[in-house]
């Protein structure tokens, strides 16, 4: 039997951190452990393992026939800096473009048409009387019952609720099934009835116990944001993106970590912990070498996670292995500008459960972000699959554009067949964050022992900003710990 080799304090080199999975969570934590260790002049040796030929992860950017095409994310959300922030330490702060400012309206598809959300809202609740006055998304009965928001007392603090049961109670059914569940529900792609508001929205838990309910709140935030902003400045966008799309940070990513840093196609099969304090963790590869690290980062898809952490952690296995995770797919289809006769004068329109259509959402790619398509030429993406619709992401990818078609082309007016069609399939790869998640990622995170973290979507934030944001925090941990 091989002794194990001496940790870096017995051999005098430098903190060896091993980083499991190059997605947007992984990549981040290499550099943030580098950056961060370079400003403290300590030695570090990073390596990143991908078992993918290619880093990045659900963040992918096909760019062809002059369309920019986003099979994941295509947005870095602003309220939460720590994207934006790298971008810019990255030198991509002069690719980053704003959401068409003109074009920032959003829909809900309902009943049978579209409805364009009241200006003044923010999500589900109104902060302008008129504009919500004047919509025909809710009823009259349905606004009255959102009225009955400013007089009903809160609800006690007494721990997590369901997105559903908080937007039901304050503002009722139906508000829920066209605000709360295509508007916030929808980003998860999930149940509204299981995901856990403090998880995913805490800021409105955050507004009922602080103004006493959600109208109240919003409009007390806006107030907030007025004073707060200089005279005659123009707010921010709510959400960037880059000039050739989302992957151009995974690529300033990698390029700046290198090859010695990040091996592709090769990825982690089991994990060991020390043998006894002070050695090292030792990461066997698919490949069947074994690396040694002082700390080690699993940045993999939360079921990775559990397979390799299963032989030698079962209970922190089995906590990571809990967390629920759904299937999508995403369509993009490329138009002639003449062939669309809907103007497409916001970012697109979400879906509410009373329309009897099987897409989640539609986005309006090329009114969203310039350069998205060719001129005279449009960018939709479609976005398919989620709670209660998982099956059809298997559909074959010419069934599963018909089917998209279906949906679309009636409510837009498309009047020929695309000039370009590409599917994306993200199969298990949408964590849910069910009721009571924070309890379970803060019981994750006390099972880790020494030197082991667990980064990316499936814990405290499923969005870019959120992961870069967890390996910021990951990085700090290390080189304050070890």
């Amino acid at each position: 039997m091989t002794a194990p080799e001496p940790t870096r304090d017995a051999g005098g080199g430098p903190l060896r951190v091993l980083v499991a999975g190059g997605g947007i969570a992984g990549l981040a934590t290499a550099w943030h452990v580098r950056d961060r260790a370079a400003a403290m002049g300590r030695p570090v040796a990073v390596t990143v393992i991908e078992q993918a030929a290619r880093p990045g992860g659900k963040i992918v950017t096909e760019r062809a026939d002059g369309f920019v095409i986003e099979g994941g994310p295509d947005s870095f959300l602003t309220a939460k800096p720590w994207a934006v922030e790298l971008c810019r330490a990255l030198g991509l702060g002069d690719r980053l473009i704003p959401v068409d400012p003109e074009r920032r309206a959003v829909y809900v598809f309902a009943g049978d048409r579209l409805h364009r959300v009241p200006d003044g809202f923010r999500l589900i609740a109104p902060t302008r009387l008129w504009p919500f006055v004047r919509s025909g998304l809710i009823s009259w009965p349905g606004k009255l019952r959102m009225a009955l928001d400013l007089v009903r007392p809160p609800r006690p603090a007494t721990g997590d609720e369901s997105i559903g049961a908080f937007v039901r109670r304050r503002l009722g059914d139906e508000a829920l099934v066209r605000l709360g569940e295509p508007m916030m529900a929808g980003i998860f792609v999930g149940d509204p009835d299981r995901l856990s508001l403090r998880a995913t929205f805490p800021q409105f838990a955050a507004m009922e116990a602080e103004h006493g309910g959600v109208i109240r709140g919003v409009r007390a935030a806006g107030r907030a944001a007025r004073r707060a902003a200089a005279p005659g400045a123009v707010a921010p966008p709510m959400f960037v993106s880059l000039v050739g799309g989302t992957q151009e940070l995974v690529e300033a990513l990698a390029a700046s970590l290198g090859p010695a840093v990040l091996r592709l196609g090769v990825g982690a099969a089991a994990v060991a912990p020390p043998e006894a304090p002070g050695r090292a963790y030792r990461v066997t590869l698919s490949d069947g070498a074994v690396l040694e690290g002082d700390a080690v980062v699993l940045a993999t898809p939360a079921p990775v996670a559990a397979r390799l952490l299963t032989p030698c952690l079962p209970d922190l296995a089995r906590r990571i292995g809990a967390i629920r995770h759904l299937s999508t797919a995403t369509v993009s289809l490329g138009y002639g500008r003449a062939d669309v006769a809907h103007p497409l004068d916001g970012t697109g329109f979400v879906v509410a459960r009373d329309a009897a259509l099987r897409i989640v959402a539609c986005t309006w790619s090329s009114s969203k972000y310039a350069g998205r398509a060719p001129t005279g030429a449009v960018l939709l993406r479609a976005f398919v699959g989620g709670e209660g619709r998982e099956a059809d992401v298997d559909l074959a990818d010419d069934d599963l554009v018909a089917m998209v078609r279906r949906d679309v082309d009636p409510v837009l007016g498309i009047r020929a067949a695309p000039r370009i069609a590409r599917v994306f399939r993200w199969r298990s790869a949408n964590p849910q964050f069910d009721v009571g998640h924070l309890d379970r990622v803060a019981a994750i995170e006390a099972a880790c022992p020494a030197g082991l973290h667990v980064v990316g979507g499936a814990y405290r934030d499923v969005g870019v900003p959120g992961c870069v944001r967890q390996a910021r925090d990951a990085a700090d941990a290390i080189l304050t710990q070890s």
